[in-house]
């Protein structure tokens, strides 16, 4: 779709509506734009040309039931799941910490993951089952919570310039509680890493790219790359498949491991290869053709940048928009897949921060 002078104010118009609270009305702006209609045009009798979102959640893929608000009788019960609250100048959010029962004096790796949207803390730990592996790798792992407060579907706003800086906005409230478990828990400062799904995934790329000093390593699970997008005509661009119109800041300057559906329909796949084409350029990828019984098949590609900074992409084949290899507990996941999470951990304690 070519973005016209028409379809962007239609996209600023929708934008506004949604950050006001009136997502029924900016859907219909969106629908009518990605219909070709005037923006402020009646609805057609006939709806049946499809633009591919039914709502401005489903645009952020929507799960088709309500997340979990608290967790069951689990892991959770062998270590100590919390809620607690960080606050400085750019607002405040509640994180949830799992700390597991293992947890003594002895330094351990912290895990930061970023849900996607309309997901909470408890739904994200029950879909990923993070808090599994921390017990058993005796990891502490934090999940921030977006409130509807700062976005109507609870996503991580990685697509606002405000939003995309280090010390500023939702980036320095996610360091934030970073630095303030790191302060009152027994961390060690080498192994911090951050990952996230969706929009939580480009808020990790963000991070990554941002604060390179805090995070070892970062995970993206169906996201995208950062500073590609600096509002919401650009960032439905980007998911579409398009190349945005921001500016990148440039590559994830830490270790990193993506994992993505070649059928996701929410964020193309075209973003996987984006997030990795910074560390492409000592050559040709080491490719691995997956294939674990009882999953779906993936390969896996290998790339180190000219500064030797390693790189994974897991490429899930006919995968959808969801965790791979997640509990259907959760939200958003793909029970059929290679672990994710387990992989996701393998490659983030085998690269500690020099």
């Amino acid at each position: 779709m070519k973005l016209n002078e028409g379809f962007l104010d239609s996209m600023k118009e929708a934008f506004q509506l949604f950050q006001n609270g009136s997502s029924d009305a900016a859907t219909d702006v969106v629908k009518r734009a990605m219909r070709g209609d005037p923006t402020h045009a009646q609805p057609a009798a006939d709806d049946s040309r499809d633009t591919g979102f039914s709502s401005l959640t489903e645009l952020f893929k929507a799960p088709a039931r309500a997340p979990r608000t608290a967790p069951q009788a689990d892991v959770e019960d062998r270590g100590h799941f919390s809620t607690r609250r960080y606050a400085n100048a750019a607002g405040q959010r509640e994180y949830k910490l799992y700390v597991p029962s293992g947890y003594r004096n002895e330094p351990m790796p912290l895990v930061v993951m970023l849900h996607g949207c309309t997901q909470n803390a408890d739904d994200f730990a029950a879909g990923t089952q993070m808090n599994a592996l921390a017990e058993s790798q005796q990891c502490i792992v934090a999940y921030p919570v977006q409130p509807q407060s700062a976005n109507a579907s609870k996503c991580w706003n990685w697509f606002k310039p405000s939003d995309q800086e280090r010390d500023a906005g939702e980036p320095s409230l996610i360091a934030g509680i970073t630095r303030e478990i790191m302060a009152t828990h027994h961390v060690d400062a080498k192994r911090v890493y951050v990952a996230g799904l969706s929009a939580g995934g480009a808020m990790a790329a963000i991070m990554a790219q941002r604060y390179p000093d805090l995070y070892a390593a970062a995970g993206v699970h169906s996201g995208l790359p950062a500073g590609r997008a600096h509002d919401l005509p650009s960032a439905l661009a980007l998911m579409r498949g398009g190349d945005g119109k921001g500016a990148s800041p440039g590559a994830v300057r830490c270790p990193l491991i993506v994992f993505h559906g070649d059928a996701d329909a929410t964020v193309n796949y075209a973003n996987a290869r984006r997030l990795v084409d910074g560390m492409t350029a000592s050559g040709p990828a080491h490719q691995i053709a997956g294939s674990v019984a009882g999953t779906r098949q993936h390969t896996v590609q290998q790339f180190e940048s000219r500064d030797g900074v390693p790189a994974e992409l897991w490429t899930l084949h006919g995968a959808p928009h969801a965790w791979s290899g997640g509990s259907s507990r959760g939200t958003y996941t793909d029970p059929s897949g290679p672990d994710a999470s387990a992989e996701m951990l393998r490659f983030f304690l085998a690269h500690p921060r020099d």
